[in-house]
């Protein structure tokens, strides 16, 4: 959830080497269809989005997060004047709805290209970069299963759950995502009522690892339309080095290209060069360049 932002800080190029110049694994289109899913995932429960025609709207009435308004996908005219038009146009959408401009930058599938540059030079700061990351293969996750530890570890996948289990899980989901970041104490009741939502979906999957007894290790995995989308992955201070984290997310990884997946994605902090080695590990690749998140200051 990247308020526990899988998807920021960083500077310079990272991950599995991509080379400046070599073809992204997907297309612009491709990256648009991921940037809606994951958007859509956000968007549940209560959030709004908007398809502006050339980019998307993610809004929430009720909390002024940037990262949960924010504007990307964007395919806007290169034209100067045009641009400052378009640019200007936004704006005042974010004066309308009372929320601080800022546009996820996704190099090199935006337009224009330079999107970045003028943001800058528009009064936007970068506030830390990010990477989508994609998988399709099954094997990387196979192996890694077979490689998991198993003496006092029990993988529960969790779906369709509502009423008092929904909460008796969230409760044990939510202590390991405290843990594992630093959330503060005001966001829980939001986060909690989000994962008994998204326990509820059936288009939703949590993955909880209990090791010992103890919950240690969660992911969670959306699945609809044809894509999947990982996310709230994580592993309590206590248990890490022991290779939960790898085993909770090959999991996830596993189900959803044998649920039919085109695509897996997920968002990952440009420098959580820890993280990116793991997944890499997994078979994600980057989708493109680390993007910055860009909002509009002063």
């Amino acid at each position: 959830m990247h308020s526990f932002r899988e998807r920021l800080r960083c500077h310079g190029r990272v991950g599995f080497g991509r080379a400046r110049g070599m073809t992204p694994p997907i297309d612009s289109d491709t990256l648009r269809r991921l940037l809606r899913h994951e958007a859509e995932v956000h968007a549940i429960p209560g959030r709004e989005l908007r398809d502006l025609g050339d980019a998307l709207l993610l809004h929430d009435p009720f909390d002024p997060e940037p990262f949960w308004n924010r504007v990307e996908g964007a395919r806007w005219p290169s034209e100067a004047s045009a641009f400052d038009r378009r640019l200007a146009e936004v704006g005042i959408l974010f004066a309308s709805i009372g929320r601080q401009p800022h546009i996820w930058v996704s190099p090199p599938h935006d337009e224009p290209l330079d999107l970045a540059a003028r943001l800058a030079a528009n009064g936007f700061e970068d506030m830390g970069k990010g990477l989508l990351m994609v998988a399709r293969d099954r094997k990387p996750a196979q192996a890694a299963l077979a490689a998991s530890p198993a003496a006092d570890v029990v993988l529960e996948p969790l779906a369709g759950v509502d009423g008092h289990p929904a909460e008796v899980a969230a409760d044990a989901i939510v202590s390991v995502l405290f843990d594992a970041f630093d959330v503060g104490a005001a966001r829980r009741e939001g986060i909690v009522a989000e994962t008994v939502a998204s326990l509820a979906d059936g288009r939703f999957t949590h993955y909880l690892l209990r090791h010992g007894g103890e919950p240690v290790a969660v992911a969670r995995r959306a699945t609809f339309d044809g894509l999947s989308y990982l996310s709230s992955i994580g592993t309590v201070e206590r248990a890490r080095g022991l290779g939960l984290g790898r085993m909770v997310t090959a999991r996830a990884l596993l189900d959803a290209v044998d649920a039919g997946s085109e695509w897996v994605h997920l968002g990952v902090f440009a420098d959580n060069l820890g993280a990116i080695a793991l997944y890499e590990r997994l078979g994600f690749v980057m989708s493109g360049d680390p993007g910055p998140d860009m909002v509009l200051v002063g």
